[in-house]
């Protein structure tokens, strides 16, 4: 991902410039800045020619073009390529009002969901004076009550404002709403933690946590109050908040296939089915529609069964992929050893499935596997649509009566991939030499403490990435001067209490991390504040997620169409770190706008925070220091003072591509000091992403917002493949 210094319009989306190829989480806050790099990602075919800088992602092809052939003779099939990558001029910035329509909100991003109340204090705690902006509720946030209700403020505002249901996608809308999920699950994991004073509080469950006695996983009623309760379970404490604020996406039950759900789709919990509306219950195996439902079911003999989940829990279960014999509900032991204790009735699901016999109705299959990714500790993927063919009873292998159905796959479907999303490792290869298309082992040169191997399975002869000098640290340019440390706060050996850490009160009041998997941001934020060298908390303190280096094994790899690409072989949890944007910190005026630099990224998280040249405002219960609150906005409306040029050095950030609809977003962080101009840019996760999925940022152009040297509007395709593609880069 190369982000070249374009001429860009006033126009940034989300705030972020994409100065270099930041894509999916970059719509956070920094969607903008990413603009410069188009870099090799989707866009970078051709040469836009964005604001002031060439952008990003459009460059970058470009730019990785030119790197990486250097020396060698294209051939023919390479020509089109060749000129799509033309080195862009430098054009001069044109300022463009806003687009009056709705912008699609962005995966990571959080359009200013709490009320603009300011406060101002003047702490005398070792972090100085600040403006503290934000709603009382959220500063409240260390009681369970205070939580509660800033995470209800959060979800309303954020489902109203997101759109869910407007000009959007099936999958659009199935992403934004686990996106719901997923935050809302992590705001209850950090409640839990509190309560339990340690990390990962609720991985220890007490024994009445356990399901009931006499429950099973296709009927059963776990208590009644456990949904509502949450059970000390942050996951139903999540659906049962969404239930509550209709931010469910399907509440109603259907029959056949859900909207945005593909054959082969993963889910990390039941309670994340049960966010969609795809399976309604977190516990039962088989989801119907009872005797009661309404008008709209009237030409249906109820009850009659939608969807089953095989998850093992059945002694007399016969998986044979397109063809099952599946046991019904009732009477199994699910505190551990799987058998029957007493005999099953034609009741409920089981008849619900008969039912589905008689009128000829398909149901949807998932089928569960132990994982260790998932904290339920099981993935559950969708396999398609079945026929119930026929049913009986018979004794089954404890000696109680089970009823058996048989169901057949409907022929026309996509292939099952349940035997290779198993996360056992499936096609990641298992040592460097397994790689296919290997032309470097590792990018880094041993500088990372996981390798960095790049493959490239797509020009002939294969070449190997070019022209950058790698380095896991960021550079400074002797012209920059740097801000003096920050106080720090005087906590020992690790964060704990909110209330005593000068960083949390910066952070509104509350760490913005759980332990969680090692550390994730429970939701995007204007500007995260991070403990650093002054604070007296030692480096495994939560409140210092991203500075802990690369956690994940990550390759780049060759794509047909936007150059250079990252992908992980390792499952990704939302909120996590995925790595920072890394380079040699300079000034805007520096950077040339004529070399062949598409990896520009632009540090304005001030604009951002300001909401200035068109940006989305992203501001939550964060503390800005008043003299960064005062500083002069007809500067802050200038290009950003500061800037990330990753061209010839820099780390594996510069080569994440841009996706209308991606996976990563941007977050300003502030660790070593506490000035915005010149803060941290890490790549974030914002969905749940599994194994060998490319990653991928929003670079924020702003379509019709980037002159040619003609004066003329340019324009650039995206080739990102997103079902919302915008079609256009530029």
């Amino acid at each position: 991902m190369v982000v070249r210094s374009l001429v860009r319009t006033n126009k940034r989306e989300n705030g972020i410039h994409k100065g270099h190829s930041l894509e999916n989480g970059v719509t956070a806050g920094n969607t903008k800045r990413q603009k410069r790099k188009e870099v090799s990602g989707n866009n970078s075919e051709k040469s836009p020619a964005v604001e002031r800088r060439t952008s990003a992602r459009i460059q970058k092809l470009k730019s990785e073009k030119s790197l990486c052939v250097r020396g060698r003779e294209e051939s023919p099939d390479h020509s089109e390529e060749r000129v799509a990558r033309k080195k862009p001029k430098v054009y001069e910035r044109r300022k463009v009002n806003p687009p009056e329509e709705p912008k699609k909100t962005k995966v990571h991003e959080r359009k200013n969901v709490n009320p603009p109340h300011t406060v101002v204090h003047d702490n005398k705690g070792s972090e100085g004076k600040e403006a503290i902006l934000g709603s009382k509720e959220s500063k409240n946030g260390a009681n369970a009550e205070g939580v509660q209700g800033a995470v209800t403020n959060m979800v309303l505002t954020e489902v109203a404002e997101s759109g869910i249901g407007i000009e959007k996608s099936a999958h659009a809308k199935v992403t934004e709403t686990l996106r719901t999920f997923n935050k809302l699950y992590l705001h209850f994991v950090q409640e839990e933690e509190k309560r339990c004073g340690r990390p990962g509080g609720d991985k220890k469950k007490k024994k009445s946590q356990k399901i009931t006695k006499g429950s099973n996983s296709k009927q059963g009623k776990a208590p009644e109050d456990d949904t509502k309760r949450g059970s000390k379970r942050p996951d139903l404490k999540a659906i049962s908040k969404m239930k509550e604020i209709n931010a469910i996406l399907y509440p109603d039950k259907r029959i056949g296939p859900i909207p945005g759900i593909d054959v082969g789709h993963q889910f990390y919990s039941r309670a994340e089915m049960v966010a969609i509306g795809f399976h309604s219950h977190w516990l039962n195996g088989i989801d119907y529609i009872g005797k009661t439902a309404g008008k709209q079911y009237s030409n249906y003999k109820l009850p009659i069964t939608t969807a089953i989940v095989m998850s093992g829990h059945y002694e007399d279960d016969l998986d044979n992929c397109d063809d099952i014999v599946y046991t019904g509900q009732g009477g199994n032991d699910l505190l551990g050893n799987k058998r029957q204790k007493k005999d099953q009735v034609m009741t409920l699901g089981n008849l619900g499935l008969k039912n589905c016999i008689d009128q000829d109705v398909a149901v949807r299959v998932v089928r569960g596997h132990q994982s260790t990714h998932s904290y339920v500790k099981r993935v559950y993927t969708y396999d398609g649509l079945y026929k119930v063919v026929k049913y009986w009873a018979e004794k089954g292998v404890s000696g109680f009566t089970v009823y058996k159905f048989s169901l057949k796959r409907l022929e026309g479907q996509p292939l099952l991939t349940t035997n290779q999303v198993q996360f056992s490792r499936g096609r990641i290869p298992n040592s460097i030499s397994e790689i296919r298309g290997l032309v470097c082992e590792d990018i880094s040169l041993g500088q990372e403490g996981i390798p960095i191997p790049a493959t490239n399975l797509v020009d002939d002869p294969p070449i190997a990435p070019t022209g950058l000098t790698y380095c896991k640290s960021m550079q400074v340019r002797k012209s920059v001067k740097l801000p003096s440390n920050a106080p720090g706060c005087g906590c020992k050996g690790t964060c704990v209490d909110p209330k005593s850490c000068a960083c949390a009160r910066l952070n509104g009041l509350d760490f913005p991390y759980v332990h969680r998997d090692g550390g994730r941001l429970i939701e995007p934020k204007a500007v995260v504040f991070e403990c650093g060298p002054n604070c007296g908390c030692g480096p495994e303190c939560v409140n210092r997620t991203s500075q802990k280096g690369m956690r994940y094994r990550l390759e780049v790899f060759r794509t047909p169409k936007k150059g250079w690409g990252v992908r992980s072989w390792d499952f990704i949890p939302s909120g996590a770190p995925v790595c920072e944007y890394i380079g040699v910190l300079m000034k805007t005026d520096e950077v040339d706008p004529g070399s062949e630099n598409n990896y520009v990224f632009d540090i304005d998280c001030l604009q951002t925070m300001k909401g200035l040249d068109g940006r989305e405002r992203r501001l939550r219960d964060v503390s800005i220091p008043l003299p960064l609150d005062k500083s002069d906005d007809q500067k802050s409306d200038c290009v950003p003072e500061f800037c990330i040029d990753a061209g010839s050095l820099g780390n594996i950030s510069r080569f994440i591509n841009h996706s209308c609809q991606p996976n990563l977003f941007v977050q300003c962080v502030l660790s070593s000091h506490h000035d915005i101009k010149q803060a941290r840019i890490v790549l974030f996760a914002a969905d749940n992403i599994p194994p060998l999925k490319e990653l991928t940022y929003d670079y924020g152009y702003v379509v019709d917002g980037v002159l040619g040297p003609d004066g003329k509007i340019r324009q650039m395709a995206c080739y990102c493949g997103a079902e919302d593609c915008r079609k256009r880069l530029l």
